[in-house]
């Protein structure tokens, strides 16, 4: 088929890749313009631009398709449909109009739960067992469209946001490979009014540990944040990140190391914290961290 792809990030990739891979014609990669990063401050593509490039692949940046230009562009492609996942722009209803068979989104959760921009931390941060992968076609509506194909798959019990991040990118790739093999026969299934959710965008404010809440929570939490933002505390007066972190037994006041391995308590039971960040520093296991900073057993996290 011939085909627009619009996506942006590192999630967008593999999808990008596999569809070359199948054979499919990509007509243009649409992405977002590169952004300034790195202590230089100096526009860096991103990794879907860089990746398009590499395969030799035709890259447009507009800032907006709203304007007629833009648009007029996209239509002269004349594709057979639009692949998008993670893109970051919205889609008018002139672009939404302009492949033959419409836009295909690849959206990283189990609509019509998670509906938004942040669906993998939203999972896990709410304590979901289940997720998965829809491919749904296109509509005005913030991820409305009907779903033509989805797959499940559970959430393990230590599993961090980057984690489970590439483990549905993966599988995007694959059922949307599946689904474009099979697209005249798929019947599109309109999603339930019932069990609507929204997740909405992470934000920094919501990073800070509170120790006070049940260990449940404090570890979804790390893990839903899960290496980005990073959910934080503070130990001897300095900001540390928390990467990964396990249910533990135990019980103290909220946020005291219950011992000298960083099994830290919270408001009900405790966590054991597998993997930190000091301000600077690459993230660290457990075990390294404290041969560099020891965290005895009754030191006071604060919350």
């Amino acid at each position: 088929m011939r085909i627009v792809f619009m996506g942006t990030p590192d999630f967008s990739v593999p999808v990008l890749e596999a569809l070359v891979t199948a054979g499919h014609e990509i007509a243009a990669v649409y992405c977002q313009p590169p952004r300034p990063a790195g202590r230089g401050k100096k526009d860096r593509p991103s990794p879907v631009q860089a990746r398009a490039e590499a395969l030799g692949l035709p890259v447009r940046h507009p800032v907006s398709l709203r304007n007629a230009e833009a648009q007029a562009e996209l239509d002269a492609l004349k594709a057979d449909v639009a692949v998008v996942v993670a893109y970051g722009l919205i889609l008018p209803q002139p672009v939404l109009d302009a492949p033959r068979q419409g836009c295909l989104n690849i959206h990283a959760s189990l609509l019509p739960r998670w509906r938004g921009a942040a669906p993998i931390h939203r999972a896990i941060m709410a304590g979901d067992t289940e997720t998965g992968i829809c491919i749904m076609q296109m509509e005005a509506g913030l991820d409305t469209g009907p779903v033509l194909l989805r797959s499940r798959t559970a959430i393990e019990a230590e599993e961090t946001t980057g984690q489970l991040h590439d483990r549905l990118s993966r599988m995007g790739a694959d059922l949307i490979v599946e689904a474009l093999s099979s697209l005249d026969d798929l019947t599109s299934e309109p999603q339930s009014e019932q069990g609507v959710s929204y997740a909405q965008k992470v934000e920094k404010s919501e990073a800070r540990v509170d120790w006070t809440r049940p260990a449940e929570e404090v570890d979804r939490l790390i893990r839903g944040l899960s290496p980005f933002p990073g959910a934080w505390t503070e130990m001897s007066g300095a900001r540390v990140k928390l990467l990964a972190s396990r249910m533990a037994c135990g019980s103290g006041a909220p946020g005291e190391a219950l011992d000298d391995s960083l099994t830290i308590a919270c408001g009900q039971g405790a966590i054991s914290l597998l993997s930190l960040q000091r301000a600077g520093k690459a993230p660290q296991d457990a075990e390294t961290f404290l041969r560099g900073w020891p965290v005895p057993k009754g030191t006071q996290l604060a919350g």
